[in-house]
């Protein structure tokens, strides 16, 4: 079932011992990591502010090189540990950012990850070479380093395009849920402010949902009913995909 993903399954070790450094480092190649997270009906992002390098004080992903001795995703999971005591997450990969001026001191390809998670079962701890780490909301940023605002912008658009075809997020939702909850989701991933009885009409019409036969308790408003995802039909989109324009 959705829930029972790494995403929503494993917390962060704060006190875990770092992944093994590298001995070597790859001259020229480095990973970014764009981490979204969901919190409350909005869309947040993970950031670092550099304590050392060129960047010093700014903002910008949590990221850094590679290890020639290492596996591009080990690295980027290193990092992220090391970076914002964040770890367990699976993460994809999302695209190389390469343009020849991307970074002030020497030819820097990057390579991104990417991961969308609930924002608050990762809370953020400053690691190594991080001054701070926080989570921020995509309309509320700061200014970014190098090019990192291209790579979130290009994360934005990747992400919305991927929840109009394959069931991601869903598994930030609680077994048993609402309409409402699963709209909210959407308008979190969208930015955009949905049709009520035209977004449960399309997501009905999908067979993705079952209805529990329960309604919500201990809420001050009428309790709606509770809907789980059908277990077969989950699977079939997530291999095959789907269209959900609106």
């Amino acid at each position: 079932m959705p829930r029972t993903t790494p995403d929503r399954q494993k917390l962060p070790h704060r006190e875990a011992a770092p992944l093994p450094e590298p001995t070597e480092f790859l001259a020229g190649l480095s990973i970014d990591n764009v981490i979204f997270g969901l919190d409350h009906g909005q869309l947040d992002i993970m950031l670092v502010k550099h304590d050392v390098g060129p960047g010093k004080g700014g903002w910008a992903l949590p990221g850094g090189y590679i290890g020639r001795d290492e596996n591009l995703r080990d690295a980027a999971a290193r990092l992220l540990l090391n970076l914002t005591g964040v770890r367990d997450l699976y993460l994809e990969q999302l695209k190389a950012f390469g343009r020849i001026d991307r970074f002030p001191e020497e030819r820097v390809v990057t390579i991104a990850y990417y991961a969308l998670v609930s924002a608050e079962d990762y809370p953020l701890v400053a690691g190594t070479e991080a001054a701070e780490a926080k989570w921020f909301n995509v309309k509320e940023l700061p200014p970014l380093l190098y090019d990192h605002s291209s790579i979130v912008d290009y994360g934005i658009q990747f992400l919305r395009h991927q929840v109009r075809h394959k069931p991601i997020g869903f598994n930030l939702l609680p077994e048993k849920f609402t309409l409402l909850q699963l709209q909210e989701l959407y308008e979190a991933i969208l930015d955009v402010k949905l049709d009520k009885p035209n977004f449960r009409r399309k997501m009905m019409k999908m067979n993705l949902l079952a209805r529990c036969n329960e309604k919500q308790t201990g809420v001050p408003h009428r309790a709606a009913n509770l809907y789980r995802f059908d277990a077969k039909a989950y699977g079939e989109l997530t291999e095959k995909g789907f269209s959900f324009e609106f």
